[in-house]
């Protein structure tokens, strides 16, 4: 958050005033020595009897490897759970010391907590922290002097769902695309989601839109109404470490240059005060955090890129900054990716998923505060409701839940899924008014194959597999979909705990190439994106369901455009 940024800077001293309030002083100025350390105490939320709290602490002086923050309270405070931090409190003294995924605090790192707390009378901030037996500079939140404005970017500014009565942006080369194949016209006037793929993005490249072309050209859709932009951030270093076919440019140690190159001109772009009327979604690094969980370590779909990514912590670094500076501007909302319901629906992963989201959202000196909420099913193909059977269902002395196409996953649809992931969020610490996005771009599978009841209760395979929407081989198969169609057209509170379904994956963009094509965007070819492939563990080795002749992943492919056309559901009239 930018009150965290202003007021942690390295060089500053504590000015003492009449309210003990922290103000920071010019760096630059002769014979002001570096603050050890800072601490940044916000109270969250507070009621009658009780309160939440976030801290992050900066560390200014020598990198380390374990960390013990200590303070005490001055009225009846007490610390009753919290969270990426061991907390222990004797009498009105607490301690927050690390966890081990937490422990290394580099030398200008962050770090950051929260907990939950009881009270009565007074809730103050306490006056002083110690960290290692140092004492810190304290920030408690509050506006300070003239050199430490408050911060215009708390969550309090911005609307609970910046979808809810806005129009959403209609990106004018989708369009373009859309319009230009038989029938697209139908459709071009749909909302679609801005990539910003690689660097050279921001400012348009290969002749098309930069960001701040369509910043303005937001504006003029704009009109007198609200609006909603969104826009897709994906440029992580060692990008989708599992699929070959929207690897990126940055390599796994490049995370220097995603902050700078990538991450800070975008942000510097989204503070602009002339786009300051806008509602500015961000989708945050699809595909990342969920890889860390599914594909490392001694499962059988583990690769061994996405073990470098893990160990090197440059998607979780990555995530961290990303929604820190991002979060710092007042009109922007993030929604961090959260995978799909046939990638992280099954026990071992559900809870492990929303644990390693909320390491994310608390690193590079994020808070939860920074995530506005998630987005579930971007630029995949899960079909968003169910309704011929259910996961309760029993058919042959068997479970639905015993079928291959289910095969012990709890969830059978995007919808489920995401309210439910959204609840295991709000439990991992996150605030429980996140909103949840669910992309329905691609997940309509209507056209003459869809079911109209369920299969044949012979057994539980023909049961489940004769009534489901979704198509595919398996429920892992992600690219060019054969018999895909457009889902559910955009629209805002559409169910219980979602903001909006959107397209946030512009359909017509291909998701890969079928074969090897040379290009200068750092993509390479992924044979999930064969049709003649006949599958890895990540898809229980079944054919890849890819469609033909595919170009490059984000190039228009024109068959696919007009086979969503024909399946979609709701169809088109």
């Amino acid at each position: 958050m930018s009150r965290t940024r202003t007021a942690l800077l390295a060089a500053m001293a504590l000015v003492a005033g009449a309210t003990g309030t922290a103000f920071a002083v010019d760096p630059g100025a002769a014979g002001v020595a570096a603050v050890p350390c800072t601490v940044d105490y916000k109270i969250q939320n507070q009621w009658s009897t009780g309160f939440t709290a976030a801290v992050t602490i900066t560390n200014n002086s020598a990198a380390k490897s374990s960390w013990s923050l200590k303070w005490s309270y001055a009225g009846n405070q007490k610390v009753t759970s919290g969270w990426n931090a061991k907390l222990s409190q004797s009498g009105a003294a607490v301690t927050a010391a690390n966890e081990t995924y937490n422990a290394q605090l580099a030398t200008g790192g962050s770090v950051s907590f929260g907990f939950q707390g009881s009270y009565s009378g007074s809730n103050a901030v306490p006056a002083t922290f110690t960290l290692d037996g140092v004492t810190c500079n304290v920030d408690d939140g509050g506006p300070g002097g003239p050199t430490d404005p408050p911060d215009p970017g708390g969550p309090s500014n911005r609307v609970d769902n910046p979808y809810s009565g806005a129009k959403v942006y209609v990106n004018p080369e989708w369009s373009a695309n859309a319009a230009a194949e038989p029938g697209g016209s139908r459709v071009a006037n749909q909302p679609t989601g801005v990539w910003l793929d690689r660097i050279a993005a921001i400012n348009g490249a290969g002749g098309k839109m930069g960001l701040r072309a369509h910043l303005d050209e937001a504006l003029r859709q704009k009109g007198s109404g609200e609006l909603v932009v969104q826009f897709v951030i994906y440029n992580l270093p060692g990008r989708d470490c599992s699929a070959l076919a929207s690897n990126g440019e940055l390599k796994a140690d490049e995370i220097g240059r995603y902050k700078t190159d990538y991450i800070d001109p975008i942000k510097a772009i989204l503070a602009d005060p002339k786009y300051a009327s806008l509602r500015i979604v961000t989708t945050v690094e699809i595909d990342s955090l969920p890889n860390l969980v599914t594909n490392t370590g001694s499962r059988p779909t583990a690769v061994p890129q996405c073990d470098v990514m893990k160990a090197n912590g440059n998607y979780v670094k990555g995530v961290g900054y990303a929604l820190n500076k991002l979060g710092d501007v007042p009109n922007v909302y993030n929604y961090v990716d959260a995978g799909h319901h046939g990638w992280i629906g099954w026990d071992d992963n559900f809870g492990p998923t929303a644990a390693i989201m909320k390491e994310a959202a608390t690193a590079e000196g994020a808070t939860v505060n920074d995530v506005h909420g998630f987005i579930t099913n971007t630029a995949n193909y899960s079909a968003l409701k169910e309704n011929n059977f259910t996961i309760n269902d029993t058919v042959a002395g068997k479970s639905v839940r015993e079928s291959k196409w289910v095969d012990w996953n709890r969830y059978l649809d995007e919808l489920s899924y995401a309210q439910a992931f959204r609840n295991q969020l709000v439990s991992a610490g996150f605030n429980s008014n996140i909103g949840m996005l669910i992309d329905t771009s691609r997940n309509g599978w209507g056209g003459a194959a869809r079911p109209t009841g369920p299969g044949a209760t012979t057994s539980v395979d023909t049961y489940v597999d004769g009534g489901r929407y979704d198509r595919r081989f398996n429920a892992g198969n992600w690219c060019n979909q054969s018999g895909a169609g457009l889902g559910e057209r955009p629209q805002a509170s559409p169910a219980t705990g979602i903001d909006a379904y959107v397209w946030m994956k512009p359909p017509g963009e291909s998701d890969g190439s079928s074969k090897a094509i040379p290009n200068d965007e750092g993509k390479g070819f992924d044979r999930m994106c064969d049709p003649t492939y006949t599958g890895n563990p990540r898809n229980n080795n079944n054919m890849s369901g890819a469609l033909p002749d595919a170009p490059v992943s984000g190039h228009w492919f024109s068959a696919q455009f007009r086979q969503l056309m024909q399946n979609a559901y709701p169809p088109l009239s």
